[in-house]
């Protein structure tokens, strides 16, 4: 299978600052390792047949797809158009579930 083209949404792109700037308030390092672990996960994104799982709620019938990251408890959730892989959100495990549904929208 070919690899996608990925692209990052503002609103994630925002998402990920967002989180990177409160880790490093909690602990000097912290939003960098954060920030290293999505750039690892768009680079898994950009191979073929990424480690997506299907989400887990009405957002799986827009054939919205996660790639959830292994050492915080963030996913980035994804929707494929138009021959790219599009990061739709940062989302947070246990904030605000499902908040970035409407961004699924075409």
């Amino acid at each position: 299978m070919i690899a996608l083209r990925v692209r990052v949404s503002r609103e994630a792109a925002t998402e990920l600052e967002e989180a990177a700037s409160w880790y490093e308030q909690e602990e000097v390092g912290l939003g960098e390792r954060l920030i290293n672990a999505f750039e690892q996960a768009i680079e898994l994104l950009e191979e073929p047949n990424p480690p997506l799982v299907p989400v887990t709620h009405s957002a799986a019938e827009s054939g919205a797809k996660q790639l959830i990251l292994h050492r915080f408890p963030f996913s980035l959730v994804t929707i494929e158009r138009n021959q790219a892989i599009i990061v739709v959100a940062f989302a947070h495990h246990s904030r605000k579930p499902g908040y970035w549904r409407r961004r699924l929208s075409p």
